[in-house]
């Protein structure tokens, strides 16, 4: 069991260009789509937030549930669901604005327990950013690292919803030795101004770093660096496509029995090669239609 912890709420994603352009709701958050990805590439996930009681929620847990994705652990409450709404350009890259005051997912707290046979955690995005219920993903993170769990981390940064930077990257820096996986675009790397090389010395097994249509890098504890190109297709949009890296890598590691820190040294050239192959595919398959829609396991192939 993969569990995915974080938000999940509405994409507004505008059919058109123009500030008055009509907006169409979305599933989305990238904890969200991550989980559904999972659900949909086949491996046993479940999804670990707090989400509202309103349509919007009810509409969220329909997709976790369409997706295969286990919904238990997932609390409930009555305040309105976290809106996102969408700017897309001219090369179909996505840009956020958030509607965040007073959501149900901010108010998420650290359950007791994980769910049975979990065997990896995934945490990233608004949800390590907005308190109360950061501090909450926060302690969830650090006690499933200290039980020996496999966790990943994708900060997904929004600098929006960002009010201290400085103080952001040092909490950043802080997760790292709970981390096994460190996944983030080429653009949150800037933002957070380190190094694959600096942040694998402070704890993760293995960094992974996505350039959009050129591909992924991994970097590894012992040195190796590992790259392939991106697949090529026709963008409709990007929504999603980073999300779909995150199941994507963790499915893989899974299948191949890699969740965990010899798993991963193990790998080798030929296992990232496959490992960031498939998830490149993966990716190509969600920005290749509209919002984000990950792909099926049919969709890609095997790892």
């Amino acid at each position: 069991m993969i569990v995915v912890a974080g938000e999940a709420l509405i994409d507004l994603v505008p059919q058109g260009t123009g500030a008055l352009a009509a907006l169409t709701p979305a599933r989305g958050g990238g904890p969200y789509n991550t989980a559904v990805a999972l659900g949909r590439l086949g491996s046993p996930a479940a999804f670990c937030s707090r989400t509202s009681s309103d349509a919007f929620g009810e509409a969220l847990l329909d997709g976790l549930r369409a997706a295969g994705v286990d919904v238990s652990a997932v609390q409930r409450g009555p305040e309105p669901t976290t809106l996102a709404v969408a700017t897309i350009d001219a090369g179909g890259s996505a840009a956020y604005s958030f509607y965040v005051e007073g959501t149900a997912d901010r108010l998420f707290t650290a359950p007791p327990v994980l769910p049975p046979g979990t065997r990896a955690v995934s945490f990233g995005t608004c949800s390590l950013v907005l308190e109360p219920g950061a501090t909450a993903y926060e302690e969830l993170l650090r006690t499933a690292a200290a039980q020996g769990v496999f966790t990943a981390l994708d900060p997904n940064i929004r600098a929006g919803l960002i009010p201290d930077a400085d103080a952001y990257r040092a909490r950043f820096e802080s997760w790292l030795p709970s981390v096994s996986l460190l996944k983030l675009s080429e653009e949150d790397a800037a933002w957070l101004g380190g190094s694959p090389r600096a942040w694998l010395a402070a704890g993760p097994s293995a960094v992974v770093i996505t350039r959009g249509g050129d591909g992924l890098t991994a970097f590894t504890r012992d040195g190796a660096e590992y790259s392939v190109p991106g697949e090529k297709v026709d963008v409709v949009d990007t929504i999603g496509a980073g999300d779909t890296v995150n199941a994507a890598l963790l499915h893989g590691l899974a299948a191949t029995d890699a969740l965990s820190a010899p798993g991963i040294a193990a790998l080798g050239g030929d296992g990232w090669g496959r490992l960031l192959g498939f998830a490149a595919r993966a990716a190509a398959v969600t920005c290749s239609r509209a919002g984000a829609e990950p792909p099926y396991a049919s969709e890609v192939g095997a790892v």
